[in-house]
């Protein structure tokens, strides 16, 4: 139960932080997509705050089996989180409404500004949409990615893992614990070189990033047949619910990126890349104008003259 109660908790920790950096860098950059991707990932976050509560549960209850001898539980703690496991989702689905409504004014606020920098021109503004559409599932593949790998090392691989004897375990650990902590920097470095190769428009580079994530997808449809296939059922069964929601939204969000980076490559030199860029500068000068007005606005105003 360790295991899976510090998986939860720490899950739970860091996409929350994800979430608080996701909504700044949505008003940062003004991108409508993302911020109706906040309260879509509002909502997995709740399901999965809902399954948490059985996996917990069966954990708790596998502490107590005295089968093999020995008991490993010396206290009954599920009555005493359980409160506390049912708050967490009815909090998260409170604050997924809340933020549907201001996600919904910001969409109102952030379409003008992209009126008024993309002009009416309806290609161009779809090739800004499918650019905005790209840029947020990458920031979202980020967090499915390292969430299912962090799964992954710490409940599966932190042991022998599927290693068949001495021979192919390195330090007690096999060779899959190694390759997925490796994994780990060079997704992130990858993930960054798909943006700025979006930003850039290069086509060639691209067309290696969707080879890429379809590598990817392989992997990850291997992973999710391979943890319910019956002779490595028990060594996935502390975590198994958990991986497979993860590895199921993280392949839906593959083809999706897949399908957009395509979209993406089609629409490059056709007359969007002036326009982000026009888009950056114009973002700095209403910065600077606003800084400007607060300077005038805490100056004192001089006394006027007057003649009697």
């Amino acid at each position: 139960m360790m295991y899976v109660t510090y998986r939860y908790l720490t899950l739970f920790i860091f996409g929350h932080i994800f979430l608080i950096g996701l909504c700044y860098d949505a008003l940062r950059l003004q991108n409508t997509i993302q911020v109706i991707g906040i309260c879509i990932f509002n909502l997995a976050m709740l399901i999965y705050a809902a399954i948490q509560m059985d996996q917990i549960k069966d954990a708790n209850l596998a502490l107590a089996d005295t089968s093999n001898g020995y008991q490993l539980r010396y206290a009954d703690i599920w009555y005493d989180i359980r409160p506390y496991l049912i708050t967490i989702p009815c909090v998260i689905a409170l604050s997924t409404v809340l933020m549907a409504v201001v996600c919904w004014k910001l969409y109102d606020e952030f379409a003008w500004r992209i009126y008024k920098h993309i002009s009416a021109d309806l290609r161009m503004k779809k090739r800004f949409l499918t650019f905005q559409i790209f840029l947020a599932l990458l920031k979202f593949d980020f967090f499915f990615f390292i969430g299912f790998t962090v799964q992954f090392i710490v409940i599966v691989a932190s042991t022998t893992g599927f290693a068949n004897g001495p021979n192919d375990t390195v330090a007690g650990k096999d060779y899959e614990f190694y390759v997925t902590i490796a994994a780990l920097p060079i997704t992130i470095a990858f993930l960054i070189l798909a943006a700025w190769c979006t930003h850039k428009e290069k086509r060639g580079a691209m067309w290696g990033v969707v080879f890429v994530f379809f590598a990817g997808l392989a992997y990850f449809v291997f992973k999710l047949v391979r943890m319910w296939q019956p002779q490595y059922q028990q060594k996935y069964k502390p975590a198994r619910r958990g991986l497979t929601i993860f590895a199921v939204i993280t392949i839906m969000l593959i083809c999706l990126t897949i399908g957009n980076a395509i979209a993406c490559i089609l629409n490059f030199d056709k007359g969007l890349k002036p326009h982000i860029t026009k888009r950056k500068a114009s973002d700095e000068e209403d910065k600077n104008s606003m800084t400007e007005m607060s300077n005038h606005a805490s100056q004192p105003v001089p006394a006027r003259m007057t003649i009697d």
